[in-house]
């Protein structure tokens, strides 16, 4: 049998997590679906109780651990209660402003930034996409332009996670070109700052309890030393932070997957239809033995991906496998749970009805499935160079 992919320390922050989310998250989440946003409490609760900013060092208040599983111990028990759209949040928080701030942060920006985001009181964005740049980065037309010691912002950007409620967004821009290709650059921009604009809170087919807009610049002026990395590496900086990202929806689909299954079998154990429960006719297990399976198989290769990216030998190869494999075996999956639910599976009082319209942006966020393919098949073509 193979080793337990956690330890007593695991399981320790599992019982904190556990009791945060059903006190905190649960009777909620009908509430923060509705008002299509989570609001400000429950992150300062998260933040008291040490599930944000796990990985950050415990200089700026963080908990000081790189291990990534402590992350995917919150990212299940957010999962098991259908709590799709936070966990969404929180890993925008944690696995990618944080993280770009980690690596390619000056001390001041750390010293500014990270001990708020630990604690809650401060929510941050990416903002990458543009109404006519999604996966194309290079077709980013938002600049940021050296005016003397500062850079003067201008563009607008789309489908922005928090962008509605963030105080602090972390925003690609073009700085300049080289040989006729744009240069990007990452730049930190507190929302409070004149010239930000916060457009619509945009209506989804799914994750409603999340917050997301469209965000505009319109001659922001942020110090220079609002900088994330080099000057004009934008690109080489995001195309670094990316397998991480991409390992963390991967993640986030298989305990959607897990969480779908589990509830699936408990419903089909209890419904009954002709005078036999559900899970006795042939065709249910049949099913359930398809899916159950699937996902098992799943579990470990990401397991082992974890401790690959705990190891440092996660790669963007990796990334793109694990990415577009899980988010469409949650698709799936939770498709064929929702069959089984008949038509209360239909109805949004059950998890699996939200579950299923949460599911769908996962193979489009990150990096569609096309891109990961083709990232995949690069990989395996330059093995075989012309």
């Amino acid at each position: 049998m193979p080793q337990p992919f956690y330890d007593a320390d695991h399981g320790a922050f599992r019982g904190v997590v556990r009791e945060f989310v059903n006190r905190e998250v649960v009777p909620n989440l009908d509430r923060w679906e509705e008002d299509r946003s989570t609001g400000r409490d429950v992150w300062k609760s998260a933040g008291t109780h040490g599930i944000l900013g796990i990985r950050l060092p415990e200089e700026f208040g963080g908990g000081g651990t790189a291990d990534y599983r402590f992350r995917c111990v919150v990212q299940e028990e957010l999962a098991q209660v259908g709590a799709a759209a936070l966990a969404s949040a929180f890993s925008i928080n944690e696995d990618i402003v944080a993280s770009y701030l980690t690596t390619f942060g000056t001390d001041a920006q750390k010293q500014q930034w990270l001990s708020p985001m630990a604690d809650g009181s401060v929510v941050a964005s990416i903002a990458l996409s543009e109404p006519a740049a999604g996966s194309d980065l290079r077709g980013m037309k938002t600049t940021a332009i050296r005016d003397g010691d500062d850079w003067v912002i201008n563009g607008a950007k789309t489908f922005i996670t928090s962008g509605f409620s963030s105080d602090l967004v972390l925003a690609a821009a073009r700085t300049g070109e080289r040989e006729g290709r744009p240069q990007l650059s990452l730049i930190l921009i507190p929302t409070t700052t004149p010239g930000f604009g916060r457009g619509r809170k945009l209506r989804k087919l799914g994750l409603h309890a999340q917050d997301t807009a469209e965000i505009s610049f319109r001659d922001v002026r942020v110090p220079v030393a609002n900088l994330v990395g080099d000057e004009g590496r934008g690109f080489h900086h995001l195309t670094a932070q990316l397998p991480l990202e991409r390992l963390s929806i991967a993640w986030r689909a298989l305990c959607a997957a897990e969480a779908a299954l589990e509830w699936t079998v408990r419903y089909t154990s209890e419904r009954k239809a002709f005078g036999e429960r559900i899970i006795d006719f042939q065709n249910t297990r049949f099913k359930l033995a398809e899916l159950t399976t699937e996902v098992d198989i799943t579990r470990t290769f990401l397991e082992q991906s974890i401790l690959a990216y705990n190891e440092g030998t996660f790669d963007a190869t990796l990334g793109a496998k694990a990415k577009w494999w899980t988010t469409e075996l949650q698709k799936r999956v939770i498709d064929g749970c929702l069959q089984l639910f008949g038509g209360y599976g239909y109805m949004d009082e059950y998890p699996i009805s939200r579950a299923y319209a949460d599911a769908r942006v996962q193979t489009i966020v990150g990096g569609t499935t096309e891109i990961m393919k083709e990232i995949i098949g690069r990989d395996l073509a330059r093995r075989f160079p012309a």
